[in-house]
């Protein structure tokens, strides 16, 4: 099993750095947060991997869960496959492929497990070695997304990201590398981090994102993937494509939280050009 629960504890399960799990008893942890004094342990998950075992505590704890509300800067957030995120006001951060630069050092590990006797020593051991780096990309991945995630919340008061059909775009030409990216595990950390920080957060319409102007609104139709520069024929407004998507995805969330044109116009928020 790579993991089973146990839905009721003792009283008290946490006593000097041992666990008490029924049936099996304690049994000595590392943890990696403390415990709240008012918090009360109602199940506890135990769950295998590569680097060993680990234990998911769920905890009662009545606290009032704050709902931060639209305030202070806007930031738009516009992800890709050759900048992983690009921001409203001009921040670009190239996407890390993690399982892409290490799929040979995969493949052969894989290779080295086909070859060994099934169900022996040495194949347990090969296996061994293919999990451990399933989970070092897992990890460097989700530890990328939790510094890029608070790095976009540094400074801002509201931030707004696209709501994409990820698992269409998982089955596309370009599937693994949107896999690799990990789009979905990054919109629910920057969640998460936007939450504790107490940052506004919210998704909205990625319909034609890349196709409108951000400085006069003009729809300047479909650009080839190639085409990294949005240049306006009208305005004549020019910037990256990815910075100007992430322009107009600010303000699609400006004005779903009741932001009015003329606020916009007076140039109340950083990185979207006055119209």
């Amino acid at each position: 099993m790579r993991s089973f629960s146990f839905p009721q504890l003792g009283k008290d399960p946490l006593i000097n750095g041992y666990i008490k799990l029924p049936v099996i008893g304690a049994v000595k942890i590392r943890s990696s947060r403390s415990i709240p004094d008012n918090a009360i342990i109602k199940q506890a998950r135990i769950v295998k991997r590569a680097s060993g075992w680990y234990v998911m505590l769920t905890l009662q704890w009545d606290v009032s869960v704050p709902s931060p509300m639209p305030h202070g800067e806007a930031l738009g957030v516009d992800v890709g496959l050759i900048d992983f995120v690009a921001t409203s006001n001009g921040l670009n951060v190239k996407r890390p492929k993690f399982f892409v630069d290490l799929q040979c050092k995969l493949k052969l590990l894989q290779q080295r497990v086909s070859r060994k006797k099934l169900g022996s020593s040495n194949w347990r051991k090969a296996q061994m070695k293919v999990r451990s780096l399933h989970e070092h990309i897992a990890n460097a991945r989700k530890d990328f997304h939790w510094k890029t995630a608070h790095r976009i919340c540094d400074g801002a008061g509201m931030v707004f990201v696209e709501d994409l059909n990820l698992i269409g775009l998982s089955r596309g030409i370009l599937g693994k590398h949107c896999l690799d990216a990990g789009w979905g595990q990054f919109f629910q950390i920057l969640e998460q981090c936007c939450f504790k920080r107490g940052v506004y957060f919210q998704k909205v319409n990625s319909r034609k994102t890349s196709q409108i102007c951000p400085n006069c609104q003009t729809e300047t139709g479909k650009k080839d993937l190639s085409e990294r520069i949005h240049a306006c024929s009208n305005c004549g407004y020019t910037t990256n494509r990815d910075v100007a998507a992430a322009q107009i995805v600010c303000l699609i969330g400006l004005a779903a939280v009741g932001y009015t044109v003329k606020m916009l116009s007076e140039g109340k928020f950083i990185g979207i050009p006055a119209t």
